[in-house]
């Protein structure tokens, strides 16, 4: 296929062959030789989609585009909901091959008050030039006025890297866009009627347009900026790897109508603990121009809870692509939602870098636009990507916990409580509960998005992992365990006083997120560490002392270890034989929790306490730090010893009580994304580590961890491979292999009414729809893990499951969230053998039809 190039004469063609494109921002500025940050400024396509079917259906026929990166579907009524599908499919810019058919959520939450329109969630999709829809609202309910196509380029050299979640190849793409159906569309209509259908044809919808082809034009986005006007950013100028300089009161660039000259604007009070490094919004690009309005703030002047979010746009993206990805959302929020800047207070990516959203301070209490009925106060913090099926990074979710623990500690509010928060509106949330406008409701202080509003945000795999973040932004130091204690060696078992022994400890909980670490000898602290560090060295006076570690989380919470024994003899009375010395216990380490103290937060560095009978010794740093920040002295040893004794030699490597195995879980199936549950136990007499996955991915797991939800792809064999690690360094490695095998509608024995339909939204293309009582498929297959899959609508019915010949259970199918390819239901055998599984229709009154899409088993 030819490469187009995008000047004014390629603007005419677009005119002639595509219907109404509107070109918004026609400009970009990456930055000049100066090296000042520069606004970097976005392109927007527009595209007016037709309608059909009595206003029930719209579509945009396949066709060429300008280059853009991100789409969105937008509309006139701000409050309006599209209960039906919208499906877009793009065609990637570089390898010219259209990506399946991705669903946008036509539910994306209230609007900002004041906007114009309403429109789904933004979604990104790679550098594309092309680019499909159809959509279809719920059965006799007319979609919204004015459907339009949005597509953003945000700008800049690294704006447009990223690719689509999936390809196929397509080999009669025309040369040229034409707008011709697909020829690749299906083989027998579906139901129109069935609200489980994804537009399931392809074929040309009678427009309700008289001028099919208006003509294109052309408007910029907003006023050209004075390159030299546009200041550095106060926080960092690109992504930061360490903290930046101080910034200014604002958290911002400087803009015409600096927040600081108002007299309403709130104070910025200190936190109780450190701030994390932020990336302003001149860091990732931001063009002030287009959000000309002054930012917000609470009514009540503070933050008194943080809702978690997730972005729900690709998981497919570099981190140096993720100022692309913000301005993308900003540009969209803000031009084609026609809200007055980007709704989230805070965005991070899945390397940890956290970036400014919202304008008006970092430090401030600015109102946001991501929590309807709950923003007046609340701050947000969004994750970019989709944590539906995948969990966020380890990166991403440390910097979440700095972030909310340092908001919520401007405000004195404690980020594992409850914080009671009043409705600005009435609604539903993710869990039915409902309410009116002024309720009184508790929420966790950190909480999703789902709990105050009907949505899946932040995601199911995400949702599950906010109570490890609620610990991690204010709880104690986790999984604190004393590992060793060494020493120079003296007889029966000692050490030697006043020489150093090292004490090494570990903790589950992020290094950043501690304040400080006490080596505890006779319950006083002898030696002090940084956050950072794991070892450190005292010295021990003569006689038995009782070691112990504790843990001082930034927060104030401390945990601390079970006291170790040890026994230290005077110089005069060692032999010069070297013996094993204080060995460690091994029982399992108890930690206790202590209130914050009412001083602030205690800082990570160094001290000696004024211990006469222990003086304090040098704190040691392992390999993985970069650099100890903690320092003692070491007074003189008495005596010159000449062997080091360490603890008893554990040679054993753990065992898996429980070998790793696979079974097949709930959730949206794809080709290349199949839900599974990997399980497995590890133990070992001395102290279990962790459990490291490190294959087909690389992850860790604590010791009490013994499941993980994943995906893999069908038809391919995968080894997860395990290996479980104790405290001494012994190591076991397990394995399980399973192939997940699809097997669609057409693979199973049909008894009664089927209607055959034909959608790429199903599993391999097509469906069965079926409303007759008593109608069944059936499958047959040998393996030890079987789903179903289906589609899903609010007028879905219910099905009986019969497995080797029993009824199973009976499963309603109806949702209040139109899904496709959902794995409704899982079952798992010990072994693999030959099964069979047969889906029943109930006929469900006033619901009968369901829609089956196929079956998935494990061999």
């Amino acid at each position: 296929m030819r490469r187009r190039g995008w000047g004014a004469a390629a603007v005419v063609t677009v005119a002639a062959i595509c219907g109404t494109l509107l070109v918004q921002g026609t400009g970009a500025g990456t930055g000049g030789g100066d090296g000042v940050s520069r606004p970097i400024r976005t392109r927007t396509t527009t595209a007016a989609l037709t309608v059909a079917d009595g206003g029930t259906s719209a579509r945009l026929d396949r066709r060429g585009t300008a280059p853009f990166s991100m789409l969105g579907i937008t509309w006139a009524e701000p409050s309006a909901r599209v209960a039906g599908a919208i499906e877009v499919r793009t065609r990637d810019t570089a390898r010219h091959a259209w990506s399946e058919w991705l669903r946008l959520d036509g539910d994306s939450g209230e609007g900002e008050e004041g906007a114009s329109r309403g429109g789904t969630a933004p979604a990104w999709v790679g550098p594309s030039d092309g680019v499909q829809v159809r959509m279809s609202g719920a059965p006799s309910r007319r979609l919204p006025a004015d459907l339009r196509l949005d597509m953003i380029d945000p700008g800049g050299d690294a704006a447009s890297r990223l690719e689509p979640a999936g390809f196929v190849m397509d080999p009669a793409d025309p040369a040229e866009p034409t707008g011709t159906t697909d020829p690749a569309g299906p083989t027998e209509a579906a139901d129109p009627t069935d609200p489980a259908d994804p537009a399931a044809t392809d074929e040309p919808a009678q427009t309700s347009s008289s001028d099919p082809s208006p003509s294109l034009t052309s408007e910029p986005s907003g006023p050209s900026s004075d390159p030299t006007a546009s200041a550095v950013p106060t926080e960092s100028q690109t992504r930061p790897s360490t903290e930046s300089a101080s910034p200014s009161p604002t958290g911002s660039a400087p803009e015409p109508a600096s927040p600081s000259a108002t007299p309403t604007v709130p104070p910025a009070p200190e936190s109780t603990v450190p701030r994390p490094p932020i990336t302003s919004r001149a860091g990732w690009g931001a063009d002030e121009s287009i959000s000309p309005e002054d930012p917000g703030y609470l009514p009540g002047g503070r933050i008194k809870a943080v809702v978690l979010h997730h972005t729900a746009t690709s998981n497919d993206y570099t981190c140096a692509e993720a100022p692309a990805v913000i301005r993308a959302v900003y540009a969209y929020d803000v031009q084609q939602l026609t809200w007055k800047d980007i709704g989230y207070n805070f965005l991070v990516d899945k390397c940890g870098t956290i970036y400014e959203g919202r304008k008006g301070g970092v430090d401030r209490p600015v109102m946001g636009a991501h929590a309807y009925g709950f923003n007046s106060e609340t701050t947000g913090i969004a994750i970019i990507g989709d944590y539906s099926d995948v969990a966020p990074s380890r990166e991403a979710m440390t910097s979440v916990a700095r972030l909310a623990a340092w908001k919520l500690g401007q405000y004195g509010v404690d980020p594992t409580g409850t914080a009671t928060l009043t409705a600005g509106a009435s609604g539903p949330n993710y869990f039915r509960q409902t309410w009116t406008a002024g309720t009184r409701m508790a929420f966790p202080v950190i909480h999703g998005h789902r709990d105050g509003y009907n949505t899946v945000c932040p995601g199911d795999a995400y949702y599950a992992l906010l109570p490890t973040v609620r610990a991690w932004a204010g709880g104690t130091v986790e999984g604190l365990t004393l590992d060793s204690v060494t020493g120079a060696g003296a007889p029966g078992g000692t050490v030697l006083a006043g020489t150093p022994v090292t004490v090494k400890w570990s903790a589950t909980t992020p290094a950043a997120l501690v304040g400080r670490y006490d080596v505890l000898v006779d319950g006083e602290a002898a030696a002090t560490a940084a956050g950072t560090v794991s070892s450190a060295e005292v010295s021990l006076a003569p006689g038995t002392h009782k070691v112990a570690v504790r843990g001082v989380h930034q927060s104030g919470r401390t945990a601390v270890t079970e006291d170790v024994t040890v026994v230290a003899v005077a110089a005069e009375s060692a032999s010069p034989t070297p013996t094993l010395t204080a060995p460690v216990t091994t029982a399992p380490p108890t930690t206790t929790a202590t209130p914050p103290a009412a001083t602030t937060s205690p800082t990570a560095k160094a001290t000696t306490p004024a211990a006469t009978a222990t003086p304090t010794t040098k704190a040691t740093t392992p390999a993985a730090t970069a650099s100890p920040t903690t320092k003692a002295t070491t007074p003189a040893p008495t005596a010159s010893p000449t062997a080091k004794a360490t603890t008893p030699a554990d040679t054993t490597p753990p065992v898996f009580s429980t070998k790793p195995n696979l079974a097949l879980r709930t959730g949206t199936v794809s080709t290349t994304a199949v839900p599974v549950t990997l399980k497995w136990k590890a133990t070992d007499t001395k102290g279990l580590k962790e459990v490291r996955q490190t294959s087909p991915i690389a992850r860790t797991y604590g010791p009490t961890v013994t499941s993980a939800s994943l995906t893999a792809r069908s038809g391919a064999a995968t080894t997860w491979r395990m290996t479980a690690y104790d405290k001494a360094g012994n190591a076991r490695s397990a394995s399980v292999s399973g192939t997940p095998v699809i097997l669609q509608e057409s693979a199973a024995t049909k008894s009664g009414s089927w209607t055959s339909k034909s959608s790429s939204g199903y599993l391999g293309g097509g469906s069965y729809g079926s409303s007759a009582k008593n109608a069944s498929l059936t499958w047959t297959f040998t393996g030890r893990s079987a789903a179903l899959v289906v589609s899903r609508a609010a007028t879905s019915g219910q099905v009986y499951v019969y497995v080797d010949g029993r009824k199973t259970t009976t499963l309603d199918l109806r949702s209040t969230t139109t899904k496709y390819r959902d794995a409704v239901w899982a079952t798992t055998w010990t072994a693999a053998a030959r099964h069979t599984v047969k889906l029943v229709v109930v006929g469900t009154g006033g619901r009968p039809t369901v829609t089956a899409d196929g079956l998935v088993y494990l061999k």
